[in-house]
């Protein structure tokens, strides 16, 4: 079907389909010629490629001549869940443990016994092999050969299904890492065990970060092989690529490699999309908030992305470049439950996909946030997936008795205080990526997505003290749609460890940055990106020489724009401290598709609206409810109203106004 916010493009040879896959619904959003086309189909936990693939078939109708965009969850799902594969660690000798000790910090400061998730190497699986690598890339002792040579045998007898090579100072010379892996590599002849090496992965100092991420990759790398290959097999597309969690396009090659770029590949794209569409809006400046089935994402963009590589995962740390986003499990799906003390509790636990929520009709039994929005009216029976499927208010009566009666309430009360609950941690995750990094959320909008985005945005919005919430066309697609307008990226990187007292520095520097940046563009080139499309952005991480940590700089001027970086940080600086060039960052990017709205187009009659009966504030309330489609450019509504469409509904509440941009976005505003 079409909808409002279609796009138009100047060049397209092929149609493009985006796809994400979520907890409870995947997503699918198909852009052939200047129209759009979306789907919606319950997500098939176990085994994620085959709601994909049901999605493809309905959508596409028999074609075959299209391009597929994917955002998986394969991968998070693997870590959060542990059910990767068993790996085999291959490290320097005595070293074995590293990945263990991790840092000599504590995760809960005030706890009496801290508490570290166990590695995802068992101590049994971590081999060490004798030679070492000098911090200046010198060979302090050779590989033992011998060893070398029963390397493969080893990891036989383990059981292992991947392998992850960490070497110490391998960022500096890889040499020892290349051998290890070629002797493996020859040993295990016709097995196919994924092969992990972190001078590729990771060529950066910080032997834990860089063994951690090693070790994620290799963790995934199996599950993440068979997962794309069967969707390169059986997806029918000339071509592949997936969402990496930077906010840019990877190649299958890339992405069956190297899928530790791939953990936050749906919710990277949902930041993508809500910021192309408040720009539209004319906010640069926003606060995305994605509020899905299962859990929350939400992230603070100043006028762009915020990326970081102070990650973590399932309590693993990875060293690698992904869009801030901070997640919380409070979903449509979260599920509400009395707690032994009597507190009322929501989340993280989902019904999910299936059985989903009792008013799905489903088999699910157990209250969840959706079941109180049907309870009290603001969800209407008509209003999910564009009315194809009635939902059942009368189901939800006796589950939501027990928990009102647990908290001598009433049944709307129940309801209201699970949405209060849900509101309360999505509000704190807010404030934890706005006030707590010293931004004001005044100074923001919200812009809300997903598909139960829509009916928390106001409260939220007025919670943070924001003035203004914005609710794009399609809203529980956006994630998908994100993607659409995401460029291929590359990013390779090397750590150097020069300082402004090292003698030719510049060329030093500027001879590894010709280095990564052939790198970036080979590779990118071997994935089919047109050379020519190919742009480049150079930074460096740079630090006082003593220091611990970095701040990243362009390369241009590096020295002055570190000193401004850190004085703008920190309220200091020190010009007679040597400044230290630790790590070297290429940024290779190629275009997005050249995607442009199209104007909302103006509606000659007004829209139908339906009186229908809810719930706010312990107070009922007759309000009006009414289909998205129907709406036109620069039509003003007041509260309380329901806004109804195929992927998501917006609860309007009193004292809200809300009016329609030329784009078709909904701008939420209140005194």
């Amino acid at each position: 079907m079409s909808t409002p916010g279609a796009l138009t493009q100047r060049e397209r040879p092929l149609p493009l389909l985006a796809i994400d896959t979520g907890g409870t619904f995947t997503d699918l959003v198909l852009l052939i010629g200047d129209e759009i086309q979306t789907l919606k189909v319950p997500s098939t936990p176990n085994d994620p490629s085959q709601a994909v693939l049901n999605g493809i078939k309905q959508i596409l109708e028999g074609r075959d001549d299209f391009a597929l965009l994917h955002g998986s969850t394969v991968a998070t799902n693997a870590l959060l869940e542990r059910r990767g594969a068993r790996v085999a660690l291959v490290t320097n000798e005595g070293f074995e443990d590293v990945i263990e000790i991790g840092r000599q910090d504590r995760p809960q400061l005030y706890a009496l016994v801290g508490h570290r998730p166990p590695p995802l190497v068992a101590r049994d699986d971590r081999i060490g092999v004798p030679g070492r690598i000098g911090p200046l890339g010198e060979e302090l002792e050779p590989l033992n050969e011998e060893h070398l040579a029963s390397l493969a045998d080893e990891i036989l007898e383990r059981g292992a299904e991947s392998v992850a090579i960490c070497l110490l100072h391998s960022y500096a010379n890889p040499a020892h890492e290349q051998n290890v892996s070629k002797a493996i590599a020859e040993g295990l002849g016709d097995y196919a065990i994924p092969i992990s090496v972190s001078s590729e992965i990771v060529p950066e100092f910080r032997e834990y970060e860089r063994t951690s991420t090693t070790v994620l990759n290799a963790y995934v790398a199996p599950i993440m092989d068979r997962y794309l290959g069967r969707l390169a097999r059986e997806a029918g597309a000339e071509r592949l690529s997936i969402m990496g969690s930077n906010g840019g396009a990877l190649t299958i090659e890339r992405a069956q490699r190297e899928p530790v770029h791939t953990v936050l590949s749906g919710p990277a794209g949902g930041v993508v999309g809500a910021l192309t569409w408040g720009s539209r809006a004319g906010f640069d400046s926003i606060l995305s908030f994605d509020m899905g089935g299962t859990s929350t994402d939400v992230s603070l963009c100043p006028g762009r992305p915020l990326r970081t590589r102070e990650f973590s995962i399932g309590g693993q740390p990875a060293a690698i470049p992904v869009i801030d986003i901070h997640t919380v499990g409070a979903g449509g799906g979260s599920i509400a439950r009395v707690d032994p003390g009597g507190a009322l509790r929501v989340g993280p636990r989902s019904a999910g996909a299936q059985p989903g929520p009792i008013c799905y009709g489903l088999g699910g039994k157990e209250v969840t946030v959706t079941d109180a929005h049907v309870w009290l009216g603001r969800l209407p029976a008509d209003a999910f997936l564009g009315g194809t499927r009635l939902l059942d208010q009368n189901a939800i009566e006796a589950p939501l008795r027990e928990i009102a009666q647990a908290l001598d309430m009433t049944l709307d009360q129940a309801a209201e205080g699970i949405l209060s609950v849900a509101d309360t941690a999505m509000e704190r995750a807010l404030r934890v990526i706005s006030v707590e990094r010293g931004y004001d959320p005044v100074d923001f909008a919200v812009v809300a997505f997903g598909g139960a985005g829509g009916l928390h945005v106001a409260e939220l919005t007025k919670r943070l003290g924001s003035r203004r919430a914005l609710v794009p066309p399609d809203p529980g697609l956006l994630s998908a749609y994100g993607m659409l307008a995401s460029p291929v990226t590359q990013e390779v990187s090397r750590t150097v460890l020069l300082n402004t007292e090292t003698l030719d520095l510049e060329n030093r520097l500027s001879a590894a940055l010709s280095n990564l940046e052939e790198r970036a563009r080979k590779s990118m080139a071997e994935g089919g990106v047109n050379s020519n499309l190919i742009s480049v952005e150079k930074w460096v991480d740079a630090r006082y020489q003593g220091q611990s940590f970095e701040l990243s700089v362009p390369v241009q001027d590096w020295v002055e724009e570190f000193h401004k970086a850190h004085h703008e940080r920190y309220g200091y600086r020190r010009e007679q401290t040597a400044v230290e060039a630790v790590t070297l960052r290429i940024i290779a990017s190629a275009p997005p598709l050249d995607l442009r709205a199209a104007r909302l187009p103006t509606v000659g009659n007004a829209a139908q609206m339906k009186p229908v009966s809810l719930v706010y504030g312990g107070i009922k309330h007759e309000a009006m409810s009414l289909w998205r489609s129907e709406l036109g450019p620069k039509d003003i509504l007041h509260g309380p109203l329901v806004v109804k469409e195929y992927s998501g509904t917006v609860w309007v509440p009193p004292d809200w106004t809300m009016n329609v941009d030329e784009w078709g976005t909904l701008h939420l505003t209140t005194d």
